[in-house]
């Protein structure tokens, strides 16, 4: 069996997330029913995680495993031309069968972007957000994130997840111009909506809603009752995979 590293990107504004739904479509289906079609057999992809409706991916990693050897660079060419215009594959390459798109990958990168004056153009990628803002204690507060390990507090409630353990390495942000900012925000692995917790609680932070010590007392509560609301969906991309 051979085995193989799919690399995409996507536009999620149109999914009910990556994974497979019995009732939405998701960028998973899309992809699987187009190799399907293309390679005359039925497949199955397992992607380096599970991105929510309505979020994006500048790269995702998916892999496939396969009896047969393929031409990757035509297989991807002609993959293209049939999947969905919001959907692209950028490489397709071969791997140890050992190498798994989810569990061999030791780093993930997201990034959030808000704007702060009313900006028709970035709007279908960007959130909205007049108020004026502190970055400097925001980014604070996300260096204080990389002390802790526990993010059960920005875990949306009632999931089937094992453990709430994550290592953050990075959490600052960014300015983009005059009016546009990002969030990057990289660790080994992230919970169900903890990207949009944490971005809501900053900004609440920014705002001077919620103090340094009240930021601490959030994440050592483990409550997600606790920290800020959850921001929208659409203004959050997967940046980035590392294996």
């Amino acid at each position: 069996m051979n085995r193989y590293f799919i690399t995409l990107q996507y536009d999620g504004t149109s999914y009910h997330g990556w994974q497979v739904q019995p009732n939405g479509h998701s960028v998973q289906a899309a992809l699987q029913n187009a190799l399907s079609t293309l390679l005359r057999t039925p497949c199955e992809v397992v992607g380096a995680g599970r991105t929510d409706a309505g979020v994006h991916a500048s790269k995702m990693v998916a892999h496939l495993d396969l009896a047969d050897d393929i031409d990757c660079m035509q297989v991807a060419y002609r993959l293209n031309r049939i999947l969905p215009h919001d959907i692209s594959v950028l490489d397709i390459r071969q791997v140890d069968s050992d190498m798994h798109a989810r569990f061999s990958a030791v780093e993930r990168t997201y990034h959030y972007y808000i704007h702060t004056r009313k900006d028709p153009f970035v709007r279908h990628y960007s959130c909205y957000v007049p108020y004026q803002l502190d970055f400097e204690i925001m980014n604070e507060a996300g260096q204080i994130l990389t002390t802790y390990q526990d993010f059960g507090a920005f875990c949306k409630s009632h999931t089937d997840v094992k453990t709430t353990l994550c290592k953050v390495t990075e959490a600052r942000w960014e300015r983009l111009d005059t009016h546009r900012y990002r969030l990057i925000i990289t660790a080994n692995r992230f919970l169900r909506n903890m990207v949009r917790a944490v971005v809501g609680t900053l900004i609440d932070v920014g705002r001077g809603r919620i103090k340094m010590d009240e930021f601490r007392d959030i994440i050592e509560s483990g409550k997600r009752t606790k920290a800020g609301e959850s921001m929208p969906a659409h203004a959050l991309f997967l940046h980035d995979v590392k294996y």
